[in-house]
């Protein structure tokens, strides 16, 4: 599957999927998780264990 295709299944921009795959560090979640739909999975807080809160 192309990027443009990708991006046009997922509802969201070619931009925004190439700064996703760049790793782009400021990314909107609901975004990220339109895409992450499609392979199910979501992305979403976890609690950290106790021993690695400071």
């Amino acid at each position: 599957m192309t990027q443009p295709e990708l991006a046009a299944k997922a509802g969201v921009g070619l931009r925004f999927l190439r700064d996703l795959e760049q790793g782009k560090e400021t990314l909107r979640l609901d975004k990220v998780n339109q895409v992450l739909q499609l392979f199910g999975h979501q992305v979403g807080p976890v609690p950290l264990p106790r021993h690695m809160l400071v």
